[in-house]
């Protein structure tokens, strides 16, 4: 699914089961708070913390889906097409990064 398709999909998912959107300023906490539980699960299972016995469970592609959610939540009630958003920024980081990583010693 495209972004601008999951958009849709998820602006047909509010009319039927949300309600209603969340407002922006909820929708930011929201989306900070499912970033928190990214990191979280990152820095527990991929980082020097140990994983709590509560963590090992969590599922990191369900969290990430989350914050996904979210952002589309917020790309529809701001009026952003996320996909001509995406593609620019795409084209834009290709041009401007094309060789600086290849050239990165740090990444050798």
């Amino acid at each position: 699914m495209d972004l601008k398709n999951a958009q849709t999909a998820v602006d047909n998912w509010i009319q039927e089961h949300g309600v209603r959107y969340f407002n922006e300023l909820t929708n930011m906490a929201q989306l900070t708070e499912e970033v928190g539980e990214v990191a979280r699960i990152i820095a527990r299972r991929y980082g020097e913390q140990s994983e709590k016995e509560s963590d090992k469970d969590k599922d990191l592609g369900e969290e990430l889906a989350d914050v996904v959610f979210v952002v589309l939540c917020l790309a529809n009630q701001t009026g952003i097409n996320l996909q001509d958003a995406f593609d620019k920024k795409l084209d834009l980081k290709t041009e401007r990064d094309k060789d600086r990583h290849k050239n990165n010693e740090k990444l050798q």
